[in-house]
């Protein structure tokens, strides 16, 4: 059984990624560079995104600082709700569909995951398609800037899962130990990432919609799952999204890939105070 669900799913994956490929709009993007020539190329940009990405920070003016500021206030007033929305999860734990729960664990896993942009990848690779390759890039690069980000930060913080008995405020640093190892999600890092990355693509709101959606499903299956608390989801949901962003921006102002960037239809932004918390996308 567990070997069809994974079938099932990875099957269900690739033919996404195949639909978001050919789906992809590009109009300039095919050239007679040869393979090897754009392999190059998006290799440079992927290292040289993850380095703009992780020495972003030297960079900080007062404003981004407060920005940062915010985003661990949030996060500490979100934990308030930690308990209660862990309690309302266990409670409705049998009513959650366990295709829906199987499908964000497999979504969100390593493997899958990277074998899923491998083929989208391949994909404009092979077709020579600049905006599929660009959009693989944007997802590579920033999963390894947020991948080794949470690394750090989840043996630095060591933040005790809720399915360990203890309560949203046990902390053991560098302990080493699985239980600890709670703040941030690994698989939220990795389904926003791809799902923001993907998205930010698409003039359409509803595809958009889409998307985030199925990137949505990994992070509510962890808080099912009881693996994570809610602030580790808004905290690695944030941080994929200000991470993308970044190395967004970096590509289009090195002009690495020449297409038209999209119009900006949805704004992300921090929103704390009065009746908002978290992550706040406005269309």
């Amino acid at each position: 059984m567990k070997n069809r669900i994974i079938l099932l799913f990875t099957c269900l994956f690739s033919l996404t990624t195949t639909l978001v490929a050919q789906t992809l709009e590009n109009t300039k993007g095919k050239d007679s560079s040869s393979i090897w020539d754009l392999i190059k190329h998006d290799a440079k940009y992927t290292v040289k995104g993850v380095a703009h990405s992780l020495t972003r920070p030297v960079q900080w003016q007062g404003n981004d600082f407060a920005k940062f500021g915010m985003l661990v206030a949030g996060t500490a007033t979100l934990s308030l709700a930690d308990q209660p929305i862990r309690d309302w999860a266990q409670q409705n734990q049998g009513n959650y569909p366990k295709a829906l729960r199987d499908f964000g664990w497999y979504f969100g896993s390593p493997q899958n995951y990277f074998a899923a942009n491998a083929g989208l990848y391949a994909f404009g690779l092979l077709t020579k398609n600049e905006n599929v390759r660009k959009t693989s890039v944007l997802i590579i690069s920033s999963s390894i800037t947020t991948g080794l980000l949470q690394s750090f930060t989840k043996a630095a913080v060591g933040r005790a899962r809720p399915g360990s008995g203890f309560d949203n405020y046990t902390f053991s640093p560098f302990s080493g130990e699985a239980t600890y190892r709670s703040f941030p999600s690994g698989h939220t890092i990795l389904s926003v990432t791809m799902a923001h990355s993907i998205a930010k693509q698409f003039d359409n709101t509803w595809i958009k919609i889409g998307i985030y959606t199925l990137g949505a499903l990994p992070p509510i299956s962890r808080v099912i799952d009881d693996a994570h608390w809610i602030t580790d989801l808004a905290f690695s949901a944030a941080l994929s999204i200000i991470v993308v962003d970044c190395i967004d921006n970096y590509l289009f102002k090195e002009e690495a890939y020449d297409y038209p960037r999209k119009k900006k239809l949805i704004s992300w932004n921090l929103r704390f105070g009065g009746n908002q918390i978290g992550v706040v996308g406005t269309f």
